[in-house]
Formats: structure tokens, C-alpha cells, sequence
């Protein structure tokens, strides 16, 4: 009792670098697994970034000089990383599913109807009459008959 020992991990047992709360270890690079896979995926992406930056500079015409080279290179390299990242957010902005009835604005959760327009609307507006649906059903409905029922034409007997 008179010893205090602080409270230490075991040395296989190493908390995540990221702080996340999980254990991490030396084969991650002291990550762990969620935190080293997002790190990889993230180098990925940096990879193809400068790889399609170089193959665009490649393409386009040389500099007269090799500053102006590095220069217009360095500049680039981060223009594209920011624009690739706005579009990275806007793309998992559109596939997040709308929480909100498109005409009422009611949170629907998981219990909304998507239409075949493309929206998302609560139970009282579900019905196309009822929310002004832009679908053509009718031309739908068509078009899968059409499908479904392929057009058989039998070859015309000859008269004996």
C-alpha cells in the first residue's frame, strides 16, 4: 500500500495515435485498423491526384524555364487537391438520403418513401397525385410491356 503504481498497458497493448479510444499497433504504424485504413485510402488518393496533375503537365506545353516549371507545378498540385476535395464533399452530400418530406419539410427518418422522381416524402405525400410527380408513368408502364412482351412474328407459310 505504501507503493503506488500507476496504471500502465501491457507492452502488445498500445492506445491508437489518433486518440480514437481503440488499440493500435506496430504494424499500423501504432493506428488503429479504421485510422490506418483511412490514412491508406487518404495517400491513395494524393497518389492519383499527382499522378493526373503530372500527366496533365506532361500533356500541356513546357515551360521556357525550369523555375517557372516548379513554380506553376507547386501551384497546381494544391488547386487540385482542394477542388478534388470540394467535389469528394459534394458527392457524399448528394448520397446522403434526405431526413425531410420535400413538400411539408416533416422529418420522415427511415420511414420516408422515395419516388421514382427522385425524392423523398412523407405518408401523406407519398402518392404522385398528391405531391405533383414530374415521372411519366404512363410512358413507363410502356416501355416495361414493351420489354416483358417482345413482338413475335411467324414466318408466313407458303400455299401448296
Amino acid at each position: 500500500m505504501a507503493e503506488e503504481h500507476p496504471c500502465q498497458t501491457p507492452e502488445g497493448h498500445r492506445l491508437c495515435v489518433n486518440n480514437c479510444g481503440f488499440f493500435g499497433s506496430s504494424a499500423t504504424m501504432n493506428l488503429c485498423s479504421n485510422c490506418y485504413g483511412d490514412l491508406c485510402l487518404k495517400n491513395q488518393q494524393q497518389a492519383s491526384m499527382k499522378s493526373t496533375v503530372e500527366s496533365s503537365l506532361s500533356a500541356a506545353s513546357p515551360p521556357s524555364s525550369p523555375e517557372i516549371q516548379s513554380i506553376s507545378t507547386s501551384t497546381i498540385a494544391p488547386v487540385v487537391q482542394i477542388h478534388a476535395a470540394e467535389i469528394q464533399i459534394e458527392k457524399q452530400i448528394q448520397q446522403q438520403r434526405p431526413n425531410r418530406c420535400t413538400v411539408c419539410r416533416k422529418r420522415v427518418g427511415l420511414t420516408g418513401f422515395m419516388c421514382r422522381c427522385g425524392t423523398t416524402f412523407c405518408g401523406t405525400h407519398r402518392y404522385p397525385e398528391v405531391h405533383g410527380c414530374t415521372f411519366d408513368f404512363k410512358s413507363a408502364g410502356r416501355e416495361e410491356i414493351a420489354k416483358a412482351n417482345p413482338l413475335v412474328v411467324a414466318a408466313k407459310l407458303q400455299k401448296i
